[in-house]
């Protein structure tokens, strides 16, 4: 089975990580969601590119991360989807996944 991870900004009490959850399972209910972290520092695409790095070691191959740390959510930037030869990451076109593809 394929999980799909999550890691954000948005902190671990805010309402918008169960909001990525319920969007994820009205896709696809049998999803299996888990989280990296959602405490990586507001809009601090630095610190979110080092612990996706860190932690990307570690996930189980074929797996997907969703990554949200962005000073510009909500706003024209492109999204993107990185596929790499273990796993496919999907967040912001802003440098958040530029560390899992060196």
């Amino acid at each position: 089975m394929v999980s799909i991870w999550l890691l954000t900004d948005f902190g671990p009490s805010s309402p918008y990580v169960g909001e990525m959850r319920a969007v994820i399972k009205r896709i696809n209910p049998r999803a299996e969601i888990l989280d990296l972290t959602h405490s990586v520092p507001r809009h601090n695409v630095m610190v979110g590119a080092f612990l996706l790095k860190s932690a990307s070691d570690y996930l189980p191959d074929g797996d997907i991360v969703v990554g949200v740390v962005d000073p510009g959510v909500g706003t024209e930037r492109r999204g993107v989807i990185v596929v790499t030869r273990k796993r496919v990451y999907v967040g912001p076109d802003n440098g958040l996944f530029d560390l899992v593809v060196r």
